[in-house]
C-alpha cells in the first residue's frame, strides 16, 4: 500500500505541471478567434501543436491541456507573422490543428471564452441563479 502511494504521488504532481509552456512576446499580439469569422483574412496555413495529455496512466486536466495547446499555437502563428488563430478541430490525444491568419484591420472581435469541451453546452438556459438576500 505504501509503495503504491509513493509511486502515485510523483505522477499526480507531474499532472499538475504546466510543462514550462509560456507565451512568447511576439505571440502576445496573436488573437484567438474561437468562433469569429476569418473569411476576410489571409490564410497563412495550418499549425498542429501537441502536448502531453497524460502522465503514465493519469490523464492531465483537460483545461490545462487546452490552454497549453492555444499558447503553443499562438507561439507558432507568430513565427508565421499571423495575427489570428482559430481551432480547426477539437483536441485529440493532446494534439490540435489550428488555422493561422493575417487579418490586420479585419480581425474578428476578441473572444476570451473558448467553447465548452465536447459534450457540454454553453446555452444560457443551463445556468441556475439564486437571489441574494441583503
Amino acid at each position: 500500500m505504501r509503495k503504491t502511494l509513493l509511486l502515485l504521488v510523483p505522477i499526480a504532481l507531474l499532472g499538475a505541471c504546466t510543462w514550462g509552456i509560456t507565451l512568447d512576446d511576439a505571440a502576445k499580439n496573436v488573437r484567438t478567434a474561437w468562433s469569429g469569422d476569418v473569411s476576410s483574412c489571409k490564410d497563412l496555413g495550418k499549425v498542429t501543436v501537441s502536448v502531453m495529455n497524460r502522465v503514465g496512466p493519469v490523464n492531465r486536466n483537460d483545461i490545462k491541456v487546452r490552454d497549453e495547446l492555444e499558447v503553443m499555437a499562438r507561439n507558432e502563428a507568430a513565427k508565421m507573422h499571423a495575427d489570428t488563430i482559430k481551432p480547426l478541430a477539437e483536441p485529440s490525444e493532446g494534439s490540435q490543428p489550428w488555422g493561422a491568419y493575417q487579418c490586420g484591420a479585419n480581425r474578428p472581435a476578441p473572444s476570451h471564452q473558448p467553447p465548452p469541451p465536447a459534450g457540454q453546452s454553453a446555452t444560457p438556459g443551463n445556468a441556475e441563479t439564486f437571489p441574494v438576500k441583503g
